[in-house]
């Protein structure tokens, strides 16, 4: 994209914060205050089929049914909204991408859906991610002659159950898929490598969406990119290290706050985390158990 958004100050923040005679407005309000005075840079932004309309109506739904984003900062949720709309993704829609809150820093997070839909959008190639549960057989050939056949169905949905993933890419005109198949243990062994937030990493809140990433992440390297498929392995790839990325001009810089290492000590109580619905994008408090037989 050519059109750089401004960038937003706290002189910005500071006047989304009160409302008339003085009251104070309520953190959704303030946000909403805030996101519609950015409207204008975010509207530079955005491709044809996305409005800042939407994408603004998209953080406050996310921001008010979070109280973990409600703790981050106005402009890091402002600057992860920019980074999914100059990316042409949905936050918090069908699995496009998550906002991710890291402590009081909100970043922006493409899901696996978001990059298989990027790749489709480019043209040249198509790509699909899934996973392998305990009890499906499969036959995996991998040389001069690649294929992947999962010879049965699983009735099985939980994500602990899951023992492989994989990733095929099609490229046009090639002879032969690029497929990569790892096991949930190289999958967990890469994660501990470059996981810099403990037990606040996404991967904690949605392991199935974490393990289908890895996998396509790695053929995505062997696809004809776009620059917003590049800019959202970038992205990725910022994210799987605990840090934060914004876009800006076409390119990926990351954020100069990035949160330090989370103490043992301090990964073990995560009873107020949230999950996040991989196939809604939902956020989904932990202290709701019966949430899944509501949804049915």
């Amino acid at each position: 994209m050519s059109n750089s958004p401004a960038p937003f100050s706290q002189g910005d923040l500071a006047k989304t914060q009160g409302g008339e005679g003085g009251r104070q407005l309520s953190p959704v309000a303030q946000l909403g205050n805030f996101m519609d005075k950015l409207k204008g840079q975010l509207a530079l932004a955005l491709p044809k089929h996305l409005t800042a309309d939407r994408m603004s109506r998209l953080a406050l739904t996310a921001f008010s049914t979070s109280q973990q984003l409600q703790r981050c900062s106005h402009q890091s949720i402002a600057a992860s909204i920019m980074t999914a709309a100059q990316l042409g993704l949905e936050p918090g829609v069908n699995g496009a991408g998550f906002l991710i809150p890291y402590g009081t820093t909100c970043t922006f997070v493409p899901g696996w859906k978001g990059l298989v839909d990027l790749v489709a959008r480019s043209g040249r190639g198509t790509v699909y991610t899934g996973v392998i549960f305990k009890d499906q057989q499969y036959t995996f050939t991998d040389g001069a002659r690649r294929d992947l056949v999962i010879h049965n169905e699983t009735e099985l949905d939980d994500a602990s159950d899951i023992t492989h993933a994989f990733a095929i890419g099609w490229v046009q005109g090639a002879n032969m898929p690029v497929i990569e198949l790892w096991t949930v243990g190289k999958i967990t062994k890469h994660r501990d490598k470059y996981n810099k937030v403990g037990k606040k990493h996404y991967s904690f809140r949605d392991w199935e969406m974490y393990c289908r990433k890895i996998p396509l992440l790695q053929v995505l390297k062997y696809m004809p990119c776009s620059v917003e498929v590049s800019n959202a392995i970038a992205v990725s790839h910022a994210a799987e290290q605990g840090r934060g990325a914004t876009i800006e001009n076409g390119i990926v810089i990351d954020m100069d706050e990035q949160p330090p290492r989370v103490p043992e000590s301090e990964q073990k109580d995560q009873g107020s985390a949230e999950q996040i619905d991989p196939e809604t994008g939902e956020i989904i408090p932990n202290d709701l158990k019966d949430y899944g037989a509501v949804r049915e």
